[in-house]
């Protein structure tokens, strides 16, 4: 059996300087711009719930625009999807993003981001991120 790696996490907006409307139709249609089908490793819309143009009834005050693939052993190709990731990122409207990469030989590793200000603008490029890892070992 081949081995199986899931990314998943979320994106957050909650900047409440901004206008929401504005922020949410922008970060649609940059996400509309993602591919249908990527080269490898693949980074495209249908693992991503896009936001709505409108409010969503169901979110209180933080947009969330989750994400979740599996592919075949990412990890060795990690560095370039987290560059496709952060390219993605410069493009929106964010508060946080956090993205969990499940390995089935390196454990789970969750890398968060934060925005320098009280949220990331388009084109600033003024974003931390930090890594955590862990392991659960089959092995007693």
């Amino acid at each position: 059996m081949d081995q199986e790696s899931i990314v998943y996490g979320c994106i957050k907006d909650a900047a409440p300087c901004l206008n929401d409307a504005t922020r949410r139709r922008s970060n649609r249609e940059v996400m509309l711009q993602l591919p249908k089908a990527d080269d490898w490793p693949f980074l495209c819309q249908e693992m991503f719930a896009i936001p709505r143009p409108e409010a969503s009834l169901g979110s209180y005050q933080t947009e969330v625009m989750h994400f979740g693939a599996s592919y075949k052993a990412v990890e060795y190709e990690w560095e370039q999807w987290i560059a496709k990731f952060e390219d993605l990122l410069s493009k929106l409207y964010w508060v946080s993003a956090t993205v969990h990469l499940e390995t089935e030989l390196s454990g789970t590793h969750t890398f968060t981001w934060e925005s320098e200000s009280d949220a990331h603008v388009p084109g600033s490029g003024a974003m931390r991120v930090r890594c955590e890892w862990s392991h659960d070992s089959p092995f007693s």
